[in-house]
């Protein structure tokens, strides 16, 4: 009889889960009436969508059983997103699109559920990748910094490493389609190896985030989500280029993409050129060259039971390196990366695999990345190659959302790594081998209650195990230091809520605790790294936060305003400092150490469009940070805070012209005196900059055009986060880019 029901469940839910599901309907302008062709309609998490056609018509086929979010959007247009039950029949939608003028909320998958901004217990900054394509930056990462509470750690245009309110290097997550990135990102001197080729869009949660992602979400997370699927029958792409007056830099790309009855391929390559950059004195910063060149692959399955996609990117960069070496040997601009350079090489192969069965979802993604680190010298050096360490991670995670009711929902999830870094030839070894395991269980509920309160809690378990055989610390002859084994346990958990006063009006408070176990380097460290002798300490214990967030949010037709604060507690706050004592050529010993601290701070913008004045959109923000150790003293890697104004022409469809702009921005830098030990104040500074664009609409072909200007007065300044303030180097002085973007199909 057991056997009997299981066979009668297993039938039921395999019918359920290929249900003959569809959606189809007419969009239309709600002005008007008239048909809109070409919108697009996309299902956000199963990545696939369609355009409605010449009449406006639009129809997708064979959609698994359960709620999802269907979001239509074109340009000119405010999107709209509608949740829809899908339950084994066809659902007719006729949409009526309003003209943009202030976006509304979006869908954000990076949250503890996907969902509507307005549904996030913490507030999720996007960018989609047209906004990102439209900043004068010549580094996809560094491009994030116009988000309020996030800013750059740079060694030059080419090395950026994110900072989230105060908190960078490990205790910032940099996710690739929702997959840790394992990087070095131990240090300021390692750059995320990231592009914006095949990104459709990036999520930035600006706030502890263990719960869902375990160690090293502390300050937040950074997740580049892939762009979705070409629609059933297509084939499409997109050439692109820019060009930065400051470096003589090119980025060249392109991306093709297909679908056909629910195999769904993609494939992009992209380079990226640069000489040394220009300061704002007129002083060439020598050796700031960098160049990259990246290949990503995708292909995968598309089916009423779920979606099953794999996905390749490769990665291969040198980044010229401004030290006191280097500066004495390089006397002339360039772009070919001669000495003293990062050799860097980054492969990831992802399997992202979504299954829908009913009221149940089950998310199974595995990844594989081989990380190798590379550092050159010159011909003076001792050997070439300095430094080789090759980092090689599994991770995997397994969630299941269950749905109990309309208004109550929760996840259930595993999540695990294994990972072993490795020294070749090479004499400097800055860590040493060692192996990583990680594993741990987390959930979380959520219950809405009716439209105007949603109540979140969850609660997660990690166990770590480190394990470093006896090495020589430093370089291949240094220190014999014993064996290490260590094992860290944590528990983590958060409870938030969102109230809403109206529709356009909700308050967000989320209370939450997050941790990082101590890395390699930390515990490890006895050498040279860089230009300082940095020594670890084995009996580090996990750092862990209490953070408390608060969010008011106002959305009209004609305004938003947004005010967010923040209170972060660290217990065990890991840092490093200088010491007194010195190695026998006089270099200042530095040592990793552990302290309670705490920062405080938040992000206050708006954003008004006139309703006499359809075609004005004024902007500012404000991001304000404070850091220090509860013993005395500031914490390292701290911005200045900055307030930011922006104007801007809009007219969203004119003849052939569409979503035409011209902007002009300026960003106020305070003066940064809260100064950590091993730093200097840094002066506050002015920047203004501009920019001019267009979408040209010619028969069915678009051509994207901008213009972008940064730093147009040329000014001199330091940024306090510029690690080439050592080196007395200032930021880039006036650039100005180029950029071009031609979507085409081959197949509709």
């Amino acid at each position: 009889m057991k056997i009997k029901l299981l066979i009668f469940f297993s039938v039921f839910l395999l019918l359920k889960a290929n249900a003959q599901n569809s959606i189809s309907g007419r969009i239309t302008d709600a002005g008007n009436h008239e048909a809109l062709p070409g919108v697009n309609i996309i299902i956000n998490e199963l990545s696939v969508g369609t355009v409605s056609n010449n009449n406006g018509h639009y129809q997708i086929n064979k959609i698994p059983n359960g709620q999802f979010f269907v979001t239509f959007s074109f340009v000119g247009y405010e999107d709209q997103t509608k949740k829809v039950d899908f339950q084994g029949h066809p659902i007719t939608m006729n949409i009526k699109l309003k003209p943009m003028v202030i976006q509304g909320q979006e869908v954000v998958v990076t949250g503890n559920f996907t969902g509507t901004q307005h549904e996030n217990t913490v507030g999720i900054s996007t960018l989609e990748t047209k906004s990102v394509t439209r900043v004068s930056q010549p580094s996809f990462m560094a491009s994030l910094a116009s988000v309020p509470g996030v800013s750059m750690i740079s060694k030059g245009p080419g090395v950026g490493t994110p900072v989230i309110r105060g908190l960078s290097l490990s205790n910032v997550l940099v996710l690739n389609k929702g997959i840790p990135m394992a990087n070095f990102q131990f240090s300021e001197d390692h750059p995320y190896l990231i592009d914006g080729l095949g990104i459709g869009r990036v999520e930035i949660i600006k706030g502890p985030a263990s719960l869902m992602y375990g160690s090293g979400a502390v300050g937040g997370v950074i997740n580049l989500v892939a762009e979705p699927a070409a629609r059933e029958g297509s084939i499409e792409g997109i050439a692109s280029m820019k060009f930065f007056s400051n470096t003589l830099g090119t980025l060249s790309s392109m991306e093709i993409k297909g679908n056909h009855k629910g195999f769904v391929w993609g494939a992009g390559t992209e380079i990226n050129s640069n000489e040394d950059y220009i300061q704002g004195d007129g002083i060439t910063a020598f050796n700031t060259r960098f160049n990259t060149h990246s290949v990503k692959l995708n292909a995968g399955l598309i089916k009423k039971i779920g979606s099953f996609r794999v996905f390749y990117d490769y990665n291969r960069s040198k980044l010229g390196m401004a030290v006191p070496p280097a500066l004495a040997l390089v006397k002339e601009r360039g772009r070919n990366n001669d000495v003293w350079y990062q050799n860097l090489t980054d492969q990831l192969i992802i399997s992202k695999n979504k299954i829908f069965l009913g009221n149940l979802k089950v998310d199974a993604d595995f990844s594989y990345q081989n990380n190798n680190r590379r550092l050159e010298g010159s011909p003076f050096t001792p050997v070439r190659e300095l430094v080789n360490m090759r980092l090689k991670t599994f991770t995997y995670r397994l969630k299941s959302v269950y749905h109990f009711s309309e208004s109550t929902k929760a996840f259930l999830g595993l999540q695990g790594m294994s990972q072993t870094n490795r020294n070749g030839a090479a004499p400097q070894h800055v860590i040493p081998n060692a192996n990583l395991n990680d594993f741990s269980i987390f959930t979380m509920g959520r219950h809405n209650f009716g439209a105007h309160a949603i109540l979140e809690a969850g609660i997660r378990y990690d166990h770590r195990n480190v394990v470093v055989p006896k090495h020589y610390a430093g370089i291949s002859n240094g220190t014999l230091m014993p064996r290490l084994h260590r094992r860290f346990d944590n528990v983590s958990a958060s409870v938030g809520t969102v109230f809403h006063f109206s529709q356009n009006m909700l308050l967000r408070f989320n209370l939450a605790s997050a941790f990082r176990s101590p890395n390699i380097a930390e515990l490890t460290q006895n050498g040279m790294h860089g230009n300082r002798y940095e020594i670890g300490k084995a009996n580090l214990k996990n750092q862990q936060n209490l953070e408390a967030d608060l969010g008011f949010h106002i959305h009209t037709t004609y305004t938003t305003f947004e005010i967010s604060g923040f209170y972060n507690y660290i217990d065990n706050y890991i840092y490093l400092s200088p010491t007194a004592d010195t190695i026998s050529n006089g270099t200042k010993i530095y040592r990793y150490g552990q302290t309670p601290s705490h920062l405080l701070g938040g992000e206050i913008g708006i954003h008004i469009h006139p309703v006499s004045l359809n075609w004005l959109h004024l902007k500012a923000n404000y991001a304000y940070i404070y850091a220090r150790k509860n013993s005395g003293g500031y914490l390292p890697l701290i911005p200045a805070n900055k307030l930011h104004f922006e104007v801007m022409l809009r007219k969203n469809k004119w003849k052939v012209w569409r979503t035409s702009f011209v902007k002009i921005s300026c960003d106020y830098v305070f003066a940064q005196n809260h100064a950590a030990d091993f730093e200097t104040p840094t002066p506050g500074y002015f920047l203004l900059n501009a920019g001019i664009g267009t979408d040209l609409k010619v028969k069915n072909q678009v051509f994207s055009f901008s213009i972008m200007a940064t730093n147009l007065l040329n000014k001199q300044y330091m940024d306090h986060l510029s690690t080439l303030k050592d080196v007395g180097i200032y930021n880039m002085g006036r650039n100005i880019s180029l950029n071009i973007r031609i979507p085409f199909g081959i197949k509709n």
